[in-house]
């Protein structure tokens, strides 16, 4: 599979809880991790109130993009839970009781489901169950998209079953690695022609300067993709750097 063929994942994270800081998000890091134990990465994040005009703009153009997106929070069945509605909204199409998601609650609570919990099986039309280990409360997708509760401890076994079930096909397909060098003494304007370079020449590979703030000036210049390339471009960039008087020393290649 070549890099133009490979799907990008993207990770939308929602709450008020957490943009007013009340509760520090735990999502992010875990599907870097979760993706990455699979050869996968991601591609992009964002973080939303409970608004739902905003989450349904938002969801109305990524349901355009072929992208595999893991949304947190919000499906609920309070009043601050708007999740679901937005992703009806955004996609077009009417709410409605799932069979399948009232048999699941129902299993779980028996008559307690009735009449608040079984509001949680409320989805867009058409959409497919994920199972929710922890309670039976499940998730719901549309498309390439899906929906989760924000409770990590049930997010992310859901998570993972996503990607066996339904994305297995892509694990390690692509083998990407990362490789630095610690430059010193160089800004990063001194460095900008050697970058434009290594992109121009390498465009396979994403390219990054991470200046450090410490008692010296030192830059991580590396580039990250196959293995192959990067090995060849990770010459080129130490040759140059070398050529160019600035002191430097290799950093671990993850």
């Amino acid at each position: 599979m070549t890099t133009t063929q490979q799907p990008r994942f993207g990770a939308i994270i929602i709450g008020d809880e957490i943009l007013s800081g009340k509760r520090q998000d735990r999502h992010l890091a875990k599907v870097i991790s979760l993706l990455s134990a699979h050869g996968l990465s991601l591609s992009w994040a964002e973080y939303l109130g409970d608004d739902r005009a905003q989450i349904a703009t938002t969801l109305k153009r990524t349901l355009q993009s072929n992208d595999i997106v893991f949304s947190f929070g919000g499906i609920g069945a309070t009043p601050d839970d708007q999740t679901r509605q937005a992703a009806a909204e955004a996609a077009g199409l009417p709410i409605e009781r799932h069979a399948g998601a009232v048999a699941e609650i129902e299993a779980r609570f028996g008559e307690a489901a009735y009449p608040k919990r079984v509001l949680m099986a409320d989805f867009p039309h058409g959409a497919r169950l994920i199972p929710n280990p922890v309670n039976r409360v499940p998730g719901f997708s549309l498309g390439h998209h899906y929906f989760m509760p924000g409770f990590p401890e049930m997010a992310w076994p859901m998570t993972e079953w996503i990607l066996i079930t339904h994305y297995h096909h892509l694990f390690h397909q692509q083998p990407v690695t990362e490789s630095s060098i610690l430059v010193m003494d160089a800004g990063e304007s001194q460095l900008l022609d050697l970058m434009n370079h290594i992109t121009a020449t390498y465009p396979g590979l994403k390219l990054f300067s991470l200046p450090r703030l410490d008692s010296r000036r030192t830059i991580e210049l590396g580039v990250k993709g196959d293995i192959d390339t990067v090995a060849s471009a990770m010459q080129h960039i130490q040759a140059a750097i070398s050529a160019a008087g600035f002191p430097w020393q290799p950093l671990a290649t993850e």
